[in-house]
């Protein structure tokens, strides 16, 4: 059944800001370990700071807009720009390190995300975190797993990291794109996504979750399977495992998410980005779209990507 355009603007904003939202949450649970501790937390904060996921994730949306797509040099250097704006973001060693090999060098930013990790390029999750708007953008699209890989190269070139945001983006498409009148299909998500891999190690993965998700396994259990590391194979896997477990909670799904070690800026943010572009703006708490930093913007970026996203279907 097709989404009505109101709803998918509330989809695409609930994407954007769930996403942000994951992200700045799930920074804020590497202090705590239980769900009273960060409420109260998240009570007492008068502002929510998201990290590189989201600075990245707001490129990639600024990008796409811009060009009507994904053109890597423009969106490597939308990267560049925000990242030597905001150097203090929390980013991980392999875009910094791209953005200055490829600075006045002729050198292409596809080719230095090669470069990385002694040619094999960088198979972690970044790539995936920042995934939503594309997700969201081309959630019609047959191309969306080539321009998801296209999107991923201009950082991670290895093939486990592009088919992981592919597979990540694939996820906030399905996601925006099902109604909310039945029973989540919580199968023939899953089956979806294994049949969407291309790559063994995310295929077998995607299996995994959908056993544990068929024999109710508690999250620290999923989450010890699937491993914890920052690696995209062993975390965006449990971001689908936590959407899965609460697919009509965005709360529950955020805390299982986050709450249960690992990357949890990360997977907070890949968890409520699938969340936020299945259920909607409306299901977000309100006290904390408040208090999230530059909301304004990220909702505004969300209502652009649909509206060039509609342009372009005709």
């Amino acid at each position: 059944m097709a989404v009505e355009k109101g709803n998918l603007k509330s989809r695409y904003i609930g994407g954007m800001i769930g996403s942000a939202l994951g992200d700045a949450i799930g920074e804020l649970a590497f202090r705590y370990r239980k769900k009273k501790p960060l409420c109260d937390c998240l009570d007492r904060l008068e502002r929510l700071i998201y990290t590189d996921d989201t600075a990245m994730a707001i490129g990639l949306a600024e990008s796409i807009i811009k060009v009507k797509g994904i053109d890597q040099n423009h969106l490597g250097e939308t990267f560049r720009a925000n990242y030597e704006r905001e150097p203090w973001r929390g980013y991980a060693m392999g875009p910094p390190t791209i953005f200055s090999m490829v600075k006045g060098s002729g050198v292409s930013y596809v080719e230095a995300a090669r470069a990385l990790f002694g040619g094999a390029g960088s198979l972690g999750n970044g790539a995936a975190m920042r995934i939503v708007p594309l997700g969201l953008f081309f959630h019609k699209s047959s191309e969306l797993y080539d321009m998801a890989c296209a999107s991923a190269e201009v950082t991670h070139a290895h093939p486990v990291g592009k088919d992981g945001a592919a597979v990540q983006a694939r996820a906030v498409a399905l996601a925006v794109r099902l109604g909310q009148e039945k029973e989540f299909p919580v199968e023939d998500f899953i089956q979806d996504l294994i049949k969407f891999a291309k790559t063994s190690e995310i295929r077998k993965k995607m299996v995994l979750v959908q056993e544990m998700v068929r024999e109710d396994l508690p999250p620290h259990i999923a989450a010890d399977r699937i491993g914890r590391s920052v690696e995209v194979d062993k975390s965006m896997p449990f971001a689908i495992y936590s959407f899965l477990r609460h697919p009509k909670s965005f709360k529950d799904c955020l805390f299982c998410a986050v709450l249960n070690g690992g990357d949890r800026d990360t997977l907070g943010a890949m968890a409520c980005g699938i969340s936020g572009a299945y259920l909607g703006i409306e299901a977000v708490p309100l006290s904390w779209k408040e208090k999230l930093e530059n909301g304004f913007y990220i909702g505004k970026l969300a209502s652009s990507l649909l509206e060039v996203q509609l342009v372009s279907m005709h």
